[in-house]
């Protein structure tokens, strides 16, 4: 589908349904005479847009239980999705395979479930994965090679770097590496390097970043941007900050309030942003969401990135949660930030309700999805209200895939709102069989090499799109990190076409 334009993303359409999902479209729906429509418009007595049923989406329960709760998701390039836990709130549901050693830990029983699985998209089926360490709010992001670099968690495991390379059989498992990371990394964010290399910032208690793999022993540089971002009395809100690898080389970091742009190579702020307006707050345990909005390719300039951020808490609000059982009202407002422009300046819309610790997922139709979450309390174990902590992942067949969710320290089945180990896909109106014309068939892939491209490198795709909605771009979804991916958009010379 293509992008009308991208700077009307707030002409908002949102659809609650199920776990409560929030769509911002990057396009209207209405096209010229000339061009398909995606559905037919019709009014009601008001003149307003009445939607189909089936643009809604649906939801489809695609297993009741997986024996673990999904704390963390990432989709491998096989097709396949890993799915991992903690390690500290005992045994989950799911079992390890026979002949699988069980983990001894001191003070602790001896586990013999797994905290970790491969499901199989293709097949819906999983197979149990074995854990040594615990990966409690780790980070991670993924290589070249398509292989998991996955890094820090909890007590023993806040130090470890651990891989994970798909195969297509079952003898692929964790691997935990012998060199250790310089500084423990509890709620960091990792984001992958043109050179290869994969930076690692933050974490609680941890003001500096580092690199992986290491250029020398104890390689760790300090950001006094992490130190000047945290909230003293166990508020933090700086954790997890949201990291984007931009087109000129820089990252862009955003943290609790406030972002810059970094220069990763000489240790650098080169520049500082606004701050968001607002009196919340966006990192955990004020947890908000972020994207990176889609970049328009056209080959002769830079592209021109653009930020989003949405949701978070109020000051003080996990303090109010945590100690007092007072939840407050999340964040109801999202943020737009253009970053090449000379004087930019922060956006403001407002959501339909307010939302903590919902995920943002860009989706191949250019449109951005906000999803799950709570709307009151913070980030931490029954500091919400209802909270809803499903992580959501886009497969590569356009369906959204979601985990479980456990607000409690341990398991709990009997809760008001208990441990939940399913698993669910929701299938967007764009996988809806009525628009199959608009969705286009990959015919052939030309690498100059075999089976890889390079970074800055031209590849050739050619595929068939029988309709061709109103606009001037197509958008190409890039799955490149764990928690941060792109998406981008490549100019059409024809506004609209028709036929293969």
């Amino acid at each position: 589908m293509a992008l009308k334009k991208p700077y009307l993303l707030f002409s908002v359409l949102y659809v609650i349904i199920g776990l409560s999902s929030l769509i911002f479209p990057a396009s209207s729906f209405s096209s010229s005479s000339s061009c398909s429509y995606l559905y037919d418009v019709v009014l009601d007595e008001n003149n307003a847009t009445v939607l189909p049923a089936w643009v809604a989406g649906e939801w489809v329960l695609l297993n009741s239980s997986i024996g673990v709760s999904a704390m963390h998701m990432q989709v491998l390039k096989n097709n396949k999705v890993l799915i991992y836990d903690r390690m500290d709130m005992g045994p989950s549901n799911l079992s390890l395979p026979n002949g699988t050693a069980c983990v001894k830990k001191p003070k602790l029983p001896t586990d013999c479930t797994a905290h970790s699985l491969l499901y199989d998209v293709d097949s819906n089926s999983l197979r149990p994965l074995l854990f040594q360490t615990d990966t409690w709010c780790s980070s991670g992001s993924l290589d070249s090679n398509g292989t998991l670099i996955q890094t820090g968690g909890y007590h023993d495991g806040d130090r470890v770097i651990r891989t994970f390379t798909p195969c297509d059989n079952e003898s692929c498992n964790w691997i935990e590496l012998g060199v250790a990371l310089t500084q423990r990394r509890w709620y960091a964010s990792n984001q992958i390097l043109p050179d290869g290399r994969v930076i690692v910032m933050g974490g609680r208690n941890s003001y500096t970043y580092e690199f992986i793999p290491k250029r020398f022993v104890n390689e760790s540089y300090y950001m006094s941007f992490l130190w000047e971002t945290r909230d003293r009395y166990a508020d933090e809100n700086n954790l997890y900050p949201f990291i984007y690898l931009l087109p000129d080389g820089n990252l862009y970091v955003f943290a609790n309030k406030r972002s810059v742009l970094f220069n990763y190579t000489s240790n650098k702020v080169v520049k500082e942003f606004p701050v968001i307006p607002g009196d919340f707050k966006r990192n955990y345990p004020s947890t908000g969401s972020s994207v990176l909005l889609p970049l328009l390719l056209n080959g002769t300039e830079l592209p021109e990135p653009e930020v989003m951020v949405c949701g978070g808490a109020p000051n003080g609000a996990f303090n109010k949660s945590n100690y007092h059982r007072e939840f407050v009202s999340a964040a109801n407002t999202c943020g737009r930030l253009r970053l090449t422009d000379p004087n930019p300046k922060w956006v403001m819309e407002v959501m339909p309700m307010p939302r903590v610790m919902s995920d943002m997922l860009l989706l191949p139709s250019g449109e951005v999805l906000i999803i799950n979450g709570a709307m009151n309390g913070t980030a931490g174990w029954e500091d919400a209200v209802q909270s809803c902590f499903k992580p959501a992942i886009l497969l590569p067949d356009g369906r959204i895939l979601v985990g479980g969710s456990n607000p409690h320290m341990k398991y709990n089945f009997t809760a008001t709102y208990p441990t939940d180990l399913s698993l669910e896909a929701f299938n967007p109106y764009y996988v809806n069989p009525k628009i199959s014309n608009m969705r286009p068939s990959i015919l052939s892939v030309e690498l100059k090499k075999n089976d890889t491209v390079s970074y800055q490198e031209v590849f050739t795709v050619t595929f068939a799109l029988k309709q061709y909605l109103n606009g001037r771009e197509i958008s190409v979804d890039t799955h490149n990190a764990v928690v941060y991916y792109a998406l981008v958009r490549y100019e059409s010379k024809d506004a609209c076409f028709r036929g293969n």
